[in-house]
């Protein structure tokens, strides 16, 4: 669900600067670097976050890396919610359980600490980008294999239509502003 109506995401998405053909030829990558250098911008990102989901019950934000350890804090620390990053392998110090998933160019990998995330606990995911939901699936599967209850999904900025939004079990989505392409 893309996020609709309120004058605030004009200011993110007009924060959100384009690099055309990076990391490679044909990639429009939506860089949200220039996002975090406007403070009023970074804030209505952060706010309505925190606005959709003060009133859910939720006990933990999980932020993906690196991108989602940007806005997740800010938004737990808002919410009275722990923090739980999602980080790529051989990152977190103590005993981990990972879940590996595939991208468009190879697998990757998610860990999260054991004991981080207790079963019955409600989980929003957090990250600045969903392109295919790969990242996002995998994720709700390592999220889920502990016991937690994932409430939604939500990234900044979104495409239309997530190719592999099949990939995240059902899990609602919620996107604040589509790329400039």
């Amino acid at each position: 669900m893309l996020a609709d109506g309120d004058p605030r995401l004009q200011t993110i998405s007009d924060a959100i600067r384009v690099i055309p053909h990076f990391p490679k030829p044909g990639i429009m990558f939506q860089d949200i670097t220039t996002l975090l250098l406007r403070p009023k911008a970074f804030r209505n990102a952060v706010d309505l976050f925190v606005d959709r989901y003060k009133d859910m019950n939720i006990s933990v934000v999980a932020g993906i890396e690196a991108r989602g350890f940007i806005f997740g804090p800010s938004i737990a620390l808002a919410l009275g919610a722990k923090f739980v990053p999602l980080r790529k392998p051989k990152k977190l110090p103590g005993e981990v359980i990972s879940e590996e998933y595939v991208l468009e160019y190879g697998n990757d990998c998610l860990e999260m600490h054991v004991g981080a995330v207790q079963p019955g606990e409600r989980v929003l995911v957090i990250d600045d980008l969903v392109a295919t939901g790969g990242t996002l699936g995998a994720a709700i599967r390592l999220l889920e294999r502990v016991g937690a209850e994932v409430v939604e999904c939500a990234c900044v900025i979104g495409l239309p239509e997530p190719k592999g939004q099949g990939s995240l079990n059902g899990k609602p989505l919620y996107i604040l502003v589509e790329p400039h392409l």
